[in-house]
């Protein structure tokens, strides 16, 4: 089961907590906190990955983190936010190949 590297930008309590993804583009997700952002962020990457396979697209593979930190437009959020890994559930993954 892969996992992408999703970057966490909470803004504080009175702002949404924002999730995106530096390999996949457009692929974002929020929540009231944290924990919320997180649930929600799965969901958006199965959301995404059902789109690019009915695109006949296949998904970009996950980078590492050290990978990501190698790549000047996504060092400085890694160091600025919050970093998770977040699964591509199981059914998106064998629907997506």
């Amino acid at each position: 089961m892969p996992h992408y590297v999703a970057i966490v930008e909470d803004a504080g309590p009175d702002k949404a907590v924002g999730i995106w993804f530096p390999d996949l583009p457009g692929c974002f997700s929020a929540g009231d906190d944290i924990d919320e952002a997180l649930r929600n962020a799965q969901e958006a990457l199965a959301l995404y990955a059902d789109s690019i396979a009915k695109e006949g697209r296949a998904l970009p593979a996950p980078r590492t983190v050290s990978a990501l930190r190698n790549d000047p437009e996504v060092a400085d959020d890694l160091r600025d936010h919050t970093v998770a890994l977040v699964a591509l559930p199981a059914a998106t993954v064998h629907a997506a190949e």
